[in-house]
């Protein structure tokens, strides 16, 4: 029996490097975004029984419902025994900057919340009944090395991240031993080039860009695919509650103005 893995904000950047990267090792992905645009261009771009693309806002109780429904009935028409065994919560603004403190509004703050930390709520409360089906099933909350540090005018973006870090070993304590939860924690990750096509771009980095990170690179969506692909196996078993930060060793370099 395939495999089934269910991914938010899957049509663009770090998503869609990870549904890519799991369909090519066998799995069947309900990819979730907003943006219909680029959902329609996934499924255009890889097309087949294994991928089932999805528009949602995460945000909302009754998308999430509506979109659990529509995994059911894709795995029904497939001839699947219901269930899920992965739920990676990517999904979430990407723009860390509110602005000024002082000058930020409610609704903006609320923006950063709902997108990342209400949508990782709702995606869990509908997927765990279908994870407890599968045995060794597991989930990830996509989070960022922006919960551990922080540059100016970023604190909308921080505290959603650093919420999914405590969400985090929190499921992992009430839904062990049948479910492992744990969080991955991207730094620097180059996405231009996973976007819809009307906003991809080619990636250009320069030589400081590579150097400060200690593998001398910037990172890229299939670093990110294969730690949850990881998280996943049989050989991370004994791993949950984790915070696993995939940076490229950016996080443990002192640098210092010049």
């Amino acid at each position: 029996m395939a495999r089934t893995a269910v991914v938010t904000g899957g049509a663009q950047g770090i998503g869609k490097g990870l549904v890519q990267h799991l369909l090519g090792q066998g799995w069947r992905v309900a990819a979730l975004d907003l943006d219909g645009e680029a959902v329609e261009e996934l499924g255009a771009e890889m097309p087949g029984d294994s991928l089932l693309a999805r528009q949602c806002d995460v945000s909302s109780e009754r998308a999430v419902a509506a979109a659990y429904e529509a995994i059911d009935q894709w795995q029904a028409k497939a001839g699947e025994v219901p269930g899920i065994d992965l739920l990676v919560s990517n999904a979430g603004l990407a723009d860390p900057v509110i602005g000024p403190i002082e000058e930020a509004s409610l609704t903006d703050w609320r923006r950063w919340q709902d997108s990342h930390v209400t949508g990782a709520f709702l995606m869990v409360r509908g997927g765990v009944p279908r994870l407890r089906a599968r045995a060794g099933a597991s989930i990830v909350l996509m989070a960022s090395t922006r919960a551990l540090q922080s540059e100016p005018m970023c604190e909308g973006y921080a505290a959603a991240k650093g919420a999914l870090c405590a969400m985090t070993h929190a499921l992992a304590v009430s839904l062990g031993p049948a479910i492992r939860v744990n969080a991955v924690l991207p730094g620097w990750i180059e996405t231009r080039p996973w976007q819809k096509s009307a906003e991809r771009q080619a990636a250009a980095h320069r030589e400081v860009d590579r150097t400060q990170h200690p593998v001398g690179r910037v990172g890229e969506p299939r670093d990110i695919a294969a730690t949850v692909a990881w998280l996943a196996s049989e050989g991370a078993g004994f791993v949950t509650g984790q915070q696993i930060v995939v940076d490229g060793g950016m996080t443990r370099r002192m640098i210092y103005a010049e």
